[in-house]
């Protein structure tokens, strides 16, 4: 996607939380990008179709956080990968959350609202692990309903920040400590010397999300120069 499309996403985005999908017209949208109408139109025939655009992949990328968690074989493992991916994803698309809870009968419309069900029943599952007593379902689905309510609800505090107190609450609701990351570890048992491109690209999102570098070297366990290296290119 080239820089104008991606402008006029990140302008209606912000617009939308702020006055809702339906107050916002495509006037308002082209006025804050900075471009005509009749430029906005050549890019998106209509407000729907950019709210489709600012709304699959948040269903697209929760959808692959919460597959990836679910390979794991290691329950605490699949809980944490599947509570800090939902966040993570949650944070990239704050402004669309906030969007959607501010106009919530366009959760409602399919196929979007079949697909949103899906991926909160799947967190549900995961973070519930394989005890499956009524008292720990009902925990898990309290836990995930505080995973995307306070980046609505503290949407603009910085996303780092609010990420933590996120998660460490998560963890207090679920009456445990969160489990350690697995770290790689290189040839000589330190930090490995690279990452692999995949997570390459987690980094690069969780920057653009706001991560701070010495924070992503620490989750990833590498070096402040590898993540600085990893984002030069």
């Amino acid at each position: 996607m080239n820089d104008t499309p991606r402008r006029i996403l990140d302008a209606a985005g912000a617009l939308f939380a702020e006055h809702g999908f339906r107050a916002t017209s495509m006037q308002a949208i082209a006025r804050e990008v900075g471009i005509t109408k009749a430029a906005l139109y050549y890019h998106f025939a209509s407000k729907d179709e950019i709210l489709r655009s600012l709304t699959l992949p948040v269903l697209d990328e929760l959808e692959a956080v919460l597959a990836e968690a679910e390979r794991h074989e290691d329950p605490r493992t699949v809980r944490r990968e599947a509570i800090e991916g939902y966040v993570d994803v949650s944070l990239r698309h704050r402004h669309t959350l906030v969007m959607l809870v501010r106009d919530m009968t366009l959760l409602v419309q399919a196929p979007v609202a079949e697909r949103f069900k899906a991926v909160l029943l799947l967190a549900n599952d995961l973070v519930c692990g394989p005890d499956r007593r009524l008292e720990r379902r009902v925990r898990a689905a309290q836990v995930v309903a505080s995973l995307g309510d306070p980046i609505v609800a503290f949407h603009h505090v910085p996303a780092p920040e609010l990420r933590r107190l996120i998660l460490d609450g998560a963890w207090a609701l679920l009456d445990a400590p969160p489990p350690p990351p697995p770290r790689p570890r290189g040839r000589g048992g330190g930090r490995p010397a690279a990452l692999s491109e995949e997570q390459s690209e987690q980094v690069r999102s969780l920057h653009q999300a706001g991560h701070a570098a010495e924070d992503l070297a620490a989750r990833f366990g590498v070096s402040r120069a590898t993540v600085y290296r990893i984002l030069k290119t």
